[in-house]
């Protein structure tokens, strides 16, 4: 059995369902129970200090102590607690955030629609695309269009616009409405000797014919992150999304701009889709928004869909769509106060400076033989585990190596992320030069532990 199983992580294991997680193996090891955080470390039950190497789930920009954001929720909290946004009700907090992200919107929006997460925020997004086209006159224009690899979330509909199997499987999903465009990852799936514009040429020319196929009067929008993040941390090759949205334009289909990863700095621009060039009709934005501290999401839309909701609110007596907790005032405050500090801090800046740091270190590992690729912009990257980088060739899923790599950071103070053999890096945005120094020496020991391992396992 495992020495983290004290008496707290067998009370976890015996009353508490964990997501994305290997639920009988986790019977046999328990979990790692976090009790604190400082900067950008988190100290488990025992005392062990961890770098926190992916942010938490890609969103803890301002680490875990910033006082500020605790101070913030306790002023609303002692203010208003609750309140809702129901039939003609509002509170300060929704208001001016509201205000804020339409002013920060990488295009014009016109609207903000709030939720707590960011699955929730794509289920908005696709029932608004269905609700667009029917106010306006185009009830069949329904489908969307969603690629292999992407992640949009867990919940119903999100789900099924992922386009990762092991999320559908055995939930019965994805739902019919949508269709899968190509994954745009130039290293696994490129032809021999094409270029990068070249590629991304195909895929347009392949996206095309995709709606075509099922007719553009029947297909409603495309959802794109700007990097498949849980995907595989995948870049858009050169030229994608200036070919992807001509087809786009062409057929009168919406883009929808996940930037629930990418949104707030992450890529060394405020939204990733100026780092891509992408005009969205619609945004989802989570995670960094309220940098984790509370559950928070919103929605930004432009203003031809908010006429559409305004006249088919005359139609039918109201808007019907909403949560309880849609703009809660005190996750509404903490955010605004931690796009005060983002600015206040010259987050970006910070994050234009030091990501170099970050990126040119982890590119130093593709002299490592186990690493095929890495990939990164700003201060997100991703790692791709071969066992043989020259030729391409993957490890046999069954040898789990990604996580065995995963559980050597993690015994050596490093908490990153394994999705598959894709190693995942996004540290909080205020990381220092030296503690990015500290994460590539954790992270360089721990590939060569793994080395030792799989030679010794007969992987290599």
């Amino acid at each position: 059995m495992s020495e983290r199983l004290n008496s707290l992580a067998i009370r976890d294991i015996e009353f508490h369902v964990h997501g994305q997680t290997d639920l009988a193996r986790h019977r046999e090891v328990g979990p790692l129970v976090i009790d604190r955080g400082e900067g950008v470390y988190v100290y488990d039950d025992q005392g062990r200090q961890y770098l926190e190497g992916l942010a938490g789930l890609w969103s803890a920009g301002l680490g875990f102590s910033e006082p500020r954001l605790a101070a913030a929720a306790k002023r609303q909290l002692d203010r208003l607690p609750f309140y809702h946004t129901f039939s003609h009700k509002g509170h300060a907090p929704v208001a001016e955030l509201a205000e804020r992200l339409v002013e920060m919107a990488p295009v014009p929006m016109s609207k903000a629609i709030f939720q707590c997460s960011g699955s929730e925020a794509a289920d908005t997004a696709a029932k608004l695309v269905w609700y667009y086209h029917n106010a306006i006159g185009k009830p069949r224009k329904k489908k969307l269009i969603a690629r292999a690899q992407a992640y949009h979330g867990v919940t119903v509909m999100a789900a099924s616009l992922t386009g990762i199997p092991r999320m559908h499987a055995d939930f019965d999903l994805p739902l019919g409405p949508v269709l899968r465009a190509e994954c745009p990852h130039h290293y696994k799936f490129a032809l021999p000797g094409e270029s990068e514009e070249a590629f991304s040429s195909r895929l347009a020319a392949s996206l095309e014919e995709l709606i075509l196929r099922e007719d553009p009067e029947m297909v409603g929008a495309f959802f794109a992150e700007p990097i498949q993040g849980a995907g595989g941390v995948i870049l858009p090759p050169a030229g994608y999304f200036e070919k992807v949205q001509a087809v786009l334009r062409k057929y009168d289909i919406l883009m929808v701009a996940d930037e629930v990863i990418c949104g707030f700095y992450r890529t060394g621009n405020v939204w990733g889709s100026q780092t891509y060039g992408i005009a969205p009709d619609i945004l989802t934005c989570a995670k960094a928004l309220s940098a984790s501290y509370l559950p928070i999401s919103a929605l930004l839309i432009g203003d031809k869909i908010y006429q559409a909701l305004l006249d088919e609110s005359r139609k039918l007596g109201m808007f019907a769509h909403g949560y309880t907790y849609s703009g809660h005032p005190v996750p509404a405050a903490v955010a605004l106060e931690a796009l005060k500090i983002y600015e206040e801090r010259d987050i970006l800046g910070h994050v234009r400076r030091i990501a170099p740091r970050l990126q040119d270190g982890l590119r130093r590992f593709t002299q490592h033989p186990l690493v095929g690729e890495v990939r990164g912009v700003g201060l997100i990257a991703g790692l791709e585990l071969m066992q043989d980088g020259p030729a391409r060739t993957p490890f046999p899923p069954a040898a789990k190596v990604g996580p065995k790599l995963a559980a050597f950071a993690e015994a050596r103070g490093l908490i990153i992320r394994a999705m598959a053999d894709v190693i995942a890096v996004c540290p909080p945005l205020i990381i220092s030069d030296a503690q990015i120094g500290e994460l590539l020496a954790k992270l360089s020991a721990a590939l060569d532990d793994t080395y030792d391992w799989a030679r010794a396992e007969g992987h290599l």
